[in-house]
């Protein structure tokens, strides 16, 4: 099944079907081409044609008589931290956005996908990240967009912090 649009979302189109979900990382949401299976084994390839397209939760991909199929995120280890202030709200997105890492708001939450490295700095300049497994679902709007490479670990800025950071892991 080829997909080339979104249909709808569940948030808006609440129904009584079946709903196959469509399991998705973070940072498949922004792919344009991808093969993938559902949960209950049906074969979809998306092919979106504009750039820019982003898949969000609960977003409707086939709808027929009987069933839908819809997009699920799944939780993932996130850094996760609480602003005490707009100051520091602003301080720490600019900080995180400096090194090119995805970033989340979420409920007045800063959210970005957990890194030791960059868990550690955030302590050491005074945040308080805390990890936890969560879905991250706002990605903030960027001139890049973030991809997978079965790492995050790929930033020259990451690459110095692992290469400084203590070997008790």
């Amino acid at each position: 099944m080829i997909i080339n649009q979104i249909i709808g979302n569940l948030s808006e189109n609440p129904t009584g079907k079946t709903i196959d979900y469509l399991d998705l990382e973070w940072f498949e949401t922004t792919k344009r081409i991808q093969r993938k299976k559902t949960r209950q084994g049906t074969d979809v390839a998306i092919k979106f044609l504009r750039e820019g397209q982003r898949l969000r939760e609960g977003d409707i991909l086939f709808e027929d008589a009987e069933k839908i199929i819809a997009v699920n995120v799944l939780e993932t280890e996130a850094i996760v931290m609480s602003p005490a202030s707009l100051l520091e709200m602003g301080t720490v997105c600019y900080e995180i956005g400096n090194k090119h890492i995805p970033l989340f708001i979420q409920n007045d939450k800063v959210l970005l996908p957990f890194e030791m490295p960059m868990f550690r700095w955030l302590e050491a300049s005074g945040f308080k990240p805390e990890k936890q497994s969560v879905k991250l679902l706002n990605l903030l709007k960027s001139n890049v967009e973030p991809h997978g490479h079965g790492s995050l670990g790929s930033t020259i800025f990451t690459k110095i912090l692992k290469m400084a950071a203590p070997k008790d892991e």
